[in-house]
């Protein structure tokens, strides 16, 4: 009898299938649907009100995943805070400032949000969207509060990148070189100009233009250019640009909602 020239297909199961990544939130969510409807229906004796409670849970599921998830890729995301800072660092461009977005701090998980390069110096910009409910005092230039909170951990971390940082750029540029950390809070009302709290320059969002510029000037534009080309050497971008391939199989920039936060 001759073989079969058909190859053989192997069948799949629907647990097979369920176990695919690709289908593990189907699993998740059938999972609680029947969970909650066994439950609800045994509670109840009724298997109407178990019907009801599963069809619910995969509701709540559904909603819950879709808060709690972001479709939109990570190189495109950042903060509201961030695109503020980054819409007012733009009209500094025609001054001669330059400036990084979400750059990483090799070897760890800490990130400078803008860095910019320009005439009165170098800067480290992190911007903080905060609780506008509570109030932001500080207490003798050593400590800082967001309503009961200490943001110490948070000027801490700003003042080692700036310090991490000024090592990486000065040991390549072959000089020593400052760079001088900032937060940018967003939300809340900051009760003064600007602030230096251990080491770290705090102040309103809204005046990162003018906290920049009040300085003199104390680069050339031979200095700016060269520290820039050092800085995005290294110090990776956080979330590399695709290639022209990547973006080609991507939707329109304009499509996608920036939904996350810091």
């Amino acid at each position: 009898m001759p073989a079969s020239t058909h190859a053989s297909v192997e069948r799949v199961s629907l647990l097979s299938l369920l176990r695919h990544p690709r289908y593990r939130p189907l699993a998740r969510r059938l999972l609680v649907a029947v969970v909650a409807g066994v439950v609800v229906g045994f509670l109840l004796l009724s298997w109407r009100a178990g019907v009801t409670a599963a069809v619910l849970a995969a509701i709540a599921d559904v909603v819950v995943r879709a808060r709690s998830h972001s479709t939109v890729p990570a190189w495109r995301r950042a903060s509201v805070a961030e695109r503020r800072t980054e819409a007012q660092l733009k009209g500094l461009e025609r001054r001669g400032y330059r400036t990084l977005h979400a750059r990483a701090i090799p070897d760890s998980e800490a990130q400078i949000d803008h860095l910019v390069v320009g005439p009165t110096g170098v800067y480290a910009v992190d911007s903080e969207k905060w609780d506008k409910r509570l109030p932001v005092r500080a207490m003798s230039h050593r400590k800082l509060f967001l309503g009961p909170f200490s943001q110490k951990a948070r000027l801490d971390e700003a003042l080692w990148e700036a310090e991490r940082a000024s090592q990486l750029i000065g040991e390549a540029l072959g000089r020593e070189i400052v760079i001088i950390p900032s937060l940018a809070i967003y939300g809340p009302a900051v009760p003064w100009r600007v602030l230096n709290v251990r080491g770290v320059d705090v102040f309103d969002g809204g005046h990162v233009r003018k906290w920049i510029t009040k300085r003199e000037r104390s680069l050339t534009d031979a200095e700016i250019e060269r520290i820039y080309e050092i800085a995005e050497r290294v110090l990776p971008a956080r979330y590399p640009e695709p290639s022209a391939q990547d973006t080609s199989a991507r939707p329109s920039r304009n499509t996608q909602r920036v939904s996350s936060e810091r």
